[in-house]
C-alpha cells in the first residue's frame, strides 16, 4: 500500500500536544512533504498545475521549490523563520508553500484583498520575517515602516520597490544542495489568521499532522481517486484552497487549474477544457454559474464531486444543480481554519441528508454542550467542540486566546449545532455577529470598532441580511453624532482600512439611538429583522 493512500488505514490513540489524546491514523506518512515527494517521485511528467498559459508538471514543480528553497536560504532566512505569503492564485504561491516546507521555514499565507493597516497588525503579531507580494498586493505592503526588518520579496520582473526578486532568488539558489531535514510532525507548518468575535486575529498554528489527517480524511470521504482534476478558484490563502484543493489535489497527484481570481465562464471554459473532476467552492460560485447559464451538462461529463463549505447551500440552488447535472455529486464539508479544514464531510454516494453538514470525519470526534459545558442529549442543540489529531494545538503567541478557546483538546467552535441518530451534524447558527458574504468571513466587531473611531459617529451595528447569490451582505445602522455624515462618507474611510468585501452593502443613518437590552448592550435582533424588512 503506498504511503499516501487512506484505504485501509488503521486508527489508533496517540498522545499529541503534551497531552492530547487523540484518534490517528496509524500506518499514515509523517508530514505533507513525504506524501509530495512519493507523488514527484511516481509521477514526474505528470502535469501538477495549470496556469494561464503555463503548465507545470511535478518535476518541474519540485525544481522549482528546491530553487527558491535554496535563494531564501542564501537571503539569510533560516529554519522556523515566518514568510508571508501575499499572493493572488498562482504558481508562486504553490512553489512558495513547498519551498517553506523543504527549508523548514513557517508559511503565513495572507488573502490578496488586505490593505496595509491590516497587513501592518499581522505582521507585528506574527513577527514575521519575510513577506512575498506581486503587482496587486505592492501598494499595500508597510515598506517604510519604523523599526521594519522584513525582507520584501516581489514576483514582479520589473519593479520601483527595490526589494528582491523571486526570478533572482530561483537563480541563485539553483546550485544551493537543499538538505531535507527530518519534520516533527507537531513543529508549526503554516500560520493562518483568523479573526475571533472581538475582531482580534489570531494566527493558527497547522502541523504537519494535521494536514496529513486532513487530506486522508478528504481523499477517503470523497472518494477522491489518483490523478483528479480541481480548478482553484477560492483563494489559495484560504484553508479551503490550501487543504482542500492544492494540498489535497497534490496528494492525490492530481492537476490544479488556477484560476487568478473567480469568474463565471472562464471557469466553464476551464471546466471542459481540463476534464474537471472534483470541485470545492463557496454556495455563491455555483449559484452565479447557474445564474449566468455556465453549466452546460454535454461540456462537465468528467465532474463528479462538487464539495462546498463556508456557507449553507440554498435548497433551490442544490435543486438546480440536480437537474442540470445529475451525475454530480453535491458534498457538503463542515470545518474551520482550526480544524485545518474538515471536521464533517457529507460522503460520497450519501443517501439525501437534507440540510446536514454531514458526519464527522474518521478520526475526528465531537461533542456538544449547553452553557455549562455539560454535554446535552442527542438532537438537542449547543454548541459544537471539535477534537482530533486535524485540530491546531492552540493561537501563535497568544496563550490567553489558546486557554479561552481549547479545553481537554477540545476547540470551542462557537457555531450552534446538533447530532442525530444517524450522526448527521446540522449548524443552526454561526459563531455571534458573523457575516458571510460569500464565503469571506465578516466579524462585526472589526468592522464597529473601525466606524466608532470616526467622530461622527456615535453608535454603531452591524448585522446581516439574505442575499440569493453571495448567501448574506451586510448592513450597518449607524447613530450619528453629526447631522451632516453621509453614508459614503463612511465607506470611503473603511475602504482605506480593510478589504472591499468588509465595506457595508448598506449603511442606514437613524435619527434615534439604537435598541439596547436590560444590560445596556445593543440589541441586533430588531436590526436584523428591519435590514430584511428593507430589501
Amino acid at each position: 500500500m503506498p504511503k499516501n493512500s487512506s484505504k485501509g488505514l488503521k486508527k489508533k490513540f496517540e498522545t499529541h500536544y503534551d497531552d492530547r489524546d487523540l484518534l490517528c491514523f496509524e500506518n499514515r506518512p509523517n508530514d505533507f512533504l513525504e506524501i509530495y515527494k512519493n507523488v514527484v517521485d511516481k509521477y514526474p511528467n505528470r502535469t501538477a498545475l495549470v496556469f494561464k498559459d503555463k503548465t507545470v508538471s511535478y518535476k518541474k514543480l519540485d525544481e522549482l521549490s528546491d530553487s527558491f528553497a535554496g535563494g531564501l536560504l542564501k537571503s539569510g532566512l533560516k529554519e522556523k523563520n515566518i514568510l508571508v505569503i501575499n499572493l493572488a492564485n498562482s504558481i508562486e504561491f504553490v512553489v512558495a508553500l513547498f519551498a517553506s516546507f523543504k527549508t523548514g521555514l513557517i508559511a503565513m499565507p495572507v488573502g490578496h484583498r488586505h490593505k496595509k493597516e491590516e497587513l501592518i497588525s499581522l505582521y507585528d503579531d506574527a513577527g514575521v520575517h519575510a513577506v512575498l507580494f506581486d503587482k496587486e498586493t505592492e501598494k499595500e505592503q508597510p515598506f517604510s515602516e519604523d523599526g521594519n526588518s522584513i525582507l520584501f520579496i516581489t514576483t514582479q520582473a520589473e519593479t520601483q520597490t527595490g526589494c528582491l526578486k523571486f526570478n533572482e532568488l530561483l537563480e541563485k539558489g539553483v546550485e544551493e544542495n537543499i538538505t531535507l531535514k527530518k519534520i516533527d510532525e507537531e513543529d508549526p507548518a503554516i500560520l493562518l489568521y483568523t479573526s475571533g468575535t472581538t475582531g482580534r486575529p489570531k494566527g493558527a498554528i497547522l502541523t504537519h499532522l494535521g494536514l496529513v489527517h486532513s487530506f486522508l480524511h478528504f481523499q477517503m470521504e470523497l472518494g477522491l481517486k489518483n490523478g483528479e482534476c480541481t480548478i482553484l478558484a477560492v483563494p489559495a490563502s484560504h484553508v479551503t484552497g490550501l487543504v482542500a484543493q492544492i494540498l489535497t489535489l497534490i496528494g492525490c497527484a492530481g492537476k490544479i487549474v488556477i484560476m487568478e481570481h473567480f469568474e463565471v465562464q472562464e471557469f466553464a471554459m476551464l471546466a471542459k477544457k481540463h476534464g474537471l473532476t472534483y470541485s470545492i467552492l463557496v454556495p455563491a460560485m455555483y449559484a452565479l454559474l447557474l445564474h449566468r447559464n455556465a453549466l452546460i451538462a454535454e461540456d462537465l461529463q468528467s465532474w463528479r464531486i462538487g464539495a462546498f463549505g463556508g456557507a449553507p447551500m440554498p435548497d433551490a440552488v442544490r435543486k438546480k444543480l440536480a437537474s442540470k447535472l445529475p451525475f454530480l455529486s453535491l458534498n457538503n464539508a463542515y470545518g474551520a481554519t482550526e480544524t485545518t479544514s474538515p471536521t464533517t464531510i457529507i460522503p460520497i454516494n450519501c443517501n439525501d441528508p437534507g440540510d446536514s453538514v454531514g458526519l464527522v470525519v474518521p478520526c475526528g470526534k465531537i461533542k456538544i454542550v449547553n452553557e455549562n459545558n455539560e454535554e446535552i442529549n442527542q438532537g438537542e442543540p449547543g454548541e459544537l467542540w471539535i477534537k482530533g489529531p486535524m485540530v491546531v494545538p492552540g493561537y501563535w503567541k497568544n496563550e490567553k486566546a489558546t486557554q479561552n478557546s481549547f479545553e481537554n483538546g477540545y476547540w470551542k467552535s462557537g457555531d450552534i449545532a446538533s447530532q442525530d441518530e444517524n450522526g448527521f451534524i446540522r449548524i443552526h447558527d454561526r459563531k455571534k455577529d458573523m457575516i458571510n458574504r460569500g464565503g469571506y468571513k465578516i466579524f462585526s466587531a472589526e468592522i464597529e470598532n473601525l466606524m466608532m473611531l470616526m467622530d461622527e459617529v456615535q453608535e454603531v451595528a452591524l448585522v446581516p441580511y439574505p442575499c440569493p447569490i453571495l448567501g448574506e451582505r451586510s448592513h450597518a445602522f449607524v447613530f450619528p453624532s453629526s447631522a451632516s455624515l453621509e453614508p459614503n462618507e463612511i465607506r470611503l474611510q473603511l475602504s482605506e482600512k480593510v478589504a472591499d468585501y468588509k465595506v457595508p452593502d448598506k449603511i442606514t443613518i437613524t435619527r434615534e439611538p439604537l435598541p439596547r437590552n436590560v444590560n445596556g448592550k445593543i440589541n441586533k435582533a430588531p436590526l436584523r429583522e428591519r435590514a430584511r424588512e428593507e430589501l
